[in-house]
């Protein structure tokens, strides 16, 4: 590993929205401060900010007071390093609201949510507000608040309660939420408002959104740019759903060879929009290469040519011939509603080259009419580039787990995006902070193959030092694409991360490295002491696929999370269905950070169930560590007699010591290792 050592934050929400860089530099200033200091308050905290850097110039020490007096009521408070960093993105985000300015790029589905300067157009505010009048106006909770007048500000105050934000994500990604675990009435207090938040914002996180320095209590406030940011990833979500070949196999008429369908796959979806917007000008005589939705397309030519193209029936020279990009703009828009897609912008949206509206204006044409056929020849490109349901979905999880990590790269395919290694060393970064030097990497992009190869080396390399199962495994295998070993590592950087930060809650591991059989045992015990009879050999226990013990446990660590008058008995496969979706949807509701699918716990996922458990876990540990400065009370909830940090100690004594585990506890302790044997001894058998 490289000698320097990364910054660690217990939060990983509060770890994602910094880098390392970040974190050293802002460490320091604690330190220093705090060394200073015979106490370290939150009113030390605005002559502190005022002089850094990033907000040199832009918000004063005055301003600075303001904001933190609003979300901290004594001033006395003593300040530890993450209340330190809170306080910090508090500040931040005014300062980003004051300015106009962003903390990131604006490119698709990454920092909407931080992107002030197109947060706040009005455009797109009534673009978008139109929107959800037109899919949300028959929904039985929300249409008699609908519709909402994008005039007002009556839509921020609309999405507080969390209901609007949760009915959205379903409309982009059908089935996403169990509409059962919504809060849905008039009042909602405050517990109730903050749980329908918290499924939003996990569910968001679990259909591709990057929700970057929004919590939920930025929602509840209804501050407009972060609002709108997240509700346009949604949108995006939506519109380009269909671009990909799984919904729609036309789409390899696009292509000429496999190597051209393997490229197109590894595309953003907004980079498809564009080869296909492309493919329909070059066909209709358009000389010049679309690249963008914002320069590229505002004198409204483009447009023209491909409308002509796809609506023959509609088509006219009016628009061409018209000189005047605002006027050309208005026939473009006249034509376009012959096909129901003027919705979601303006002439004035055209011309001003507003890349988000023009953005969903073509993706609305697509949906509409994407001027494919079915070309029998290219059916086996289809087929080749078909994988095995449970392949897919793993990389749906992985694909999901990384993009909600924060890193700067957004990953659109697993299976393409990560063989240049440089998307791993991200991830790698973020799980193990300090363990990537980041001068032996090679960013992107990279044209020369052995570059890929030495990246890919430095992850092989790192995930040896972190004990990962990588016998025989050499970068190479990651370049060439073997799917097989990259799901197994990605596994293994899974449950390494889950694992590390149930260890790094010392207060109750002690330190202690946390086990599989560790997590199961913490499992049976809590919910033995809810009252419950369910208990779990192992995570492959067929028993898991009726949902009970996870509903079981969630009711222990949270009673009035679950509803039991909505849980069935799980003894068909339907009500197994129900009771999947409904663990899911509270266990976000809940705060956890999942990815799995119902599919997962009807089949036990051996992997999914891991992790289901241990997300769970976490949760509750994390509540008793904010609580635990009264050790007594958190002890006596725990049925301990001693103290919290035995729950986890206990593990070892009342069933997590070697010789106590079951033979099935023992094989899930080995199942990690198990499936990486397999890919050794494929690479074996290829040598």
């Amino acid at each position: 590993m490289s000698s320097y050592v990364g910054v660690l934050v217990s939060d990983p929400w509060l770890q994602s929205q910094f880098t390392q860089v970040e974190l050293r530099t802002l460490k320091s200033k604690f330190v220093s401060n705090k060394t200073q200091l015979e106490r370290f308050t939150v009113g030390d905290l605005p002559p502190v900010f005022a002089k850094l850097k990033a907000f040199n110039g832009t918000i004063d020490e005055d301003e600075i007071k303001s904001v933190l007096d609003k979300s901290y009521s004594n001033a006395d408070e003593e300040v530890d390093f993450e209340t330190f960093l809170r306080a910090y993105l508090s500040v931040q985000a005014r300062g980003v609201e004051k300015t106009g300015g962003s903390k990131g790029s604006s490119s698709f589905l990454k920092t909407s949510t931080t992107t002030v300067h197109h947060a706040i157009n009005e455009s797109e505010k009534a673009s978008y507000v139109s929107h959800v009048n037109n899919y949300l106006r028959d929904d039985p909770f929300l249409k008699s608040y609908l519709p909402i007048d994008p005039a007002t500000n009556a839509f921020f105050d609309l999405v507080k309660d969390g209901v609007l934000l949760c009915k959205l994500i379903n409309v982009a990604v059908p089935g996403t939420i169990d509409e059962r675990a919504i809060n849905t009435k008039k009042t909602l207090n405050p517990w109730e408002r903050n749980e329908n938040l918290t499924l939003g914002l996990n569910s968001a996180k679990a259909i591709g959104c990057t929700v970057v320095n929004i919590g939920t209590q930025d929602i509840a406030e209804g501050r407009p740019y972060l609002v709108l940011g997240l509700i346009s990833q949604i949108i995006k979500i939506q519109l380009l759903a269909d671009l990909n070949f799984k919904k729609t196999p036309s789409l390899f008429q696009l292509v000429d060879d496999t190597q051209d369908a393997e490229e197109l796959m590894g595309l953003a979806p907004e980079k498809v929009l564009l080869k296909w917007m492309n493919f329909h000008l070059k066909k209709a005589g358009y000389e010049k290469q679309v690249t963008n939705f914002s320069t590229d397309v505002k004198d409204g030519e483009a447009y023209a040519y491909l409308l002509n193209a796809l609506a023959p029936e509609h088509s006219t020279h009016v628009a061409l011939d018209t000189k005047d990009p605002t006027e050309r703009a208005k026939k473009v828009l006249e034509q376009a509603e012959k096909l129901d897609c003027k919705r979601y912008l303006s002439p004035k949206d055209i011309v001003d080259g507003s890349a988000n509206l023009n953005l969903a204006f073509v993706a609305q044409i697509f949906q509409n009419r994407n001027g494919l056929t079915v070309d029998s020849s290219k059916t086996s490109f289809a087929e080749m580039m078909t994988d095995d349901v449970e392949t897919s979905r793993e990389e749906r999880c992985f694909r999901l787990w990384i993009n909600s990590l924060g890193t700067a790269t957004y990953v659109n395919n697993v299976f393409e995006d990560l063989r240049n290694g440089w998307v791993l060393l991200e991830v790698l970064d973020k799980v193990s902070p300090g363990s990537v030097n980041w001068k032996h990497a090679n960013k992107p992009p990279i044209k020369m193959p052995f570059k890929k190869v030495e990246n890919c080396n430095e992850v092989v390399k790192i995930g040896k030092e972190l004990r990962f199962s990588l016998v025989n495994v050499a970068g190479n295998d990651i370049v060439q694409g073997n799917k097989k070993l990259l799901l197994a590592l990605l596994w293994q950087l899974m449950r390494y991360t889950m694992l590390q930060l149930l260890k790094n809650l010392r207060s109750h591991s002690q330190g202690k490295e946390i086990t599989d059989a560790d997590i199961l045992n913490w499992a049976n015990r809590k919910v033995k002491r809810g009252g419950r009879t369910s208990q779990a050999e192992s995570f492959r226990d067929k028993n898991l696929s009726s949902g009970m013990f996870f509903l079981e446990l969630l009711s222990a660590v949270e009673p009035r999370v679950v509803n039991w008058s909505l849980v069935t008995n799980g003894e068909t496969e339907e009500d197994k269905k129900l009771n999947a979706t409904y663990i899911i949807s509270v266990a976000r509701k809940l705060g956890c950070s999942i990815f799995l699918l119902p599919e997962d716990i009807i089949e036990v996922n051996q992997k999914m169930m891991l992790i289901l458990a241990a997300s769970i876990m976490y949760w509750s540990l994390q509540q008793q560590s904010d609580t635990e400065s009264n050790v007594s009370e958190d002890a006596t909830d725990e049925g301990d007699a001693s103290s919290v940090a035995g729950e986890i100690t206990n593990l070892s004594i009342d069933g997590g010591s070697e010789s106590s585990p079951t033979s099935q506890d023992q094989e899930l302790l080995t199942k990690a290792d198990k499936d990486e044997d397999e890919v050794d001894g494929e690479n074996n058998k290829d040598a």
